[in-house]
């Protein structure tokens, strides 16, 4: 029974070495790390390397916002017009050309890309989008309190607390480029373009009211208050100012 020990400890010996070039095989791996749809809310930007697969539902505005991007250096970088459309199956570069690429994390998963449709075609829109005339000044996009700051708890935005079911409004006028549910931990989302400077987003709504393509006018409903993550009426608003979100009360007039 004794010799038996030697050949138990090589068996260990040789499973443990083979796990270990397996591990350090993964990640020696130059492949890009693609970013998942349901990435999280509040992330940072993304690493240099990363890519993401466009998903049906998606447009170069909401993939933008998602990773906190511009959505015109997006554009460039991965050689889409200022019609800004893309395609479901399309691989999007986080960044810009010749960025280097990180070693795959260990166990990370990759995205099966999605077969393109010429049916299903995720775009912001196909015509320019004009700046809205009229007052240039801010809105409350909700009446209540506020019941959040900018940067708590790593919030890229405020929460106001209200009533479920009341009026949310366009902070600013401008053109709907994002009006869906796709974009994980912000429920039914509103995203406006106001110029070429500014964007604003309403979460946790409970119904939207505009579509995306729409044009609307400062003050003009366009959806109706939610409930936010703890089961609270809440509306989530945020303003990304070339992509990078701001804190919006000093735009906003005083109560």
């Amino acid at each position: 029974m004794v010799p038996a020990a030697p050949a138990r400890l090589s068996r260990r010996w040789l499973a443990a070495a083979l796990l270990a070039l397996l591990v350090a095989g993964c990640a020696s791996e130059t492949g890009r790390r693609t970013v998942s749809r349901g990435a999280a809310v509040a992330r940072s930007k993304p690493t240099p390397g990363e890519t993401y697969v466009v998903a049906r539902g998606d447009t170069l505005y909401s993939i933008a916002f998602r990773n906190g991007l511009d959505y015109r250096e997006l554009a460039d970088w991965n050689g889409i017009g200022r019609d800004y459309t893309i395609r479901p199956g399309q691989r999007l570069q986080l960044g810009p050309p010749g960025a280097a690429t990180p070693a795959a994390p260990v166990g990370a998963g990759i995205d099966p890309p999605l077969a393109p449709s010429s049916s299903a075609v995720a775009t912001a829109s196909s015509e320019p989008i004009p700046i809205v005339t009229g007052t240039a000044s801010w809105e409350w996009p909700t009446r209540g309190e506020l019941a959040r700051s900018f940067a708590t708890s790593g919030s890229k935005g405020i929460d106001i607390a209200g009533e479920a079911g009341q009026l949310v409004i366009a902070a600013r006028g401008g053109k709907v480029v994002y009006s869906g549910a796709a974009l994980k931990g912000y429920g039914e989302l509103v995203i406006i373009k106001h110029d070429e400077q500014y964007l604003s987003a309403y979460g946790y709504n409970r119904r939207r009211l505009v579509e995306e393509g729409e044009t609307v006018g400062p003050g003009q409903p366009i959806a109706e208050l939610g409930l936010g993550p703890e089961n609270r009426p809440l509306l989530h608003f945020e303003v990304r100012d070339r992509g990078r979100p701001i804190d919006p009360v000093p735009l906003l007039p005083r109560r």
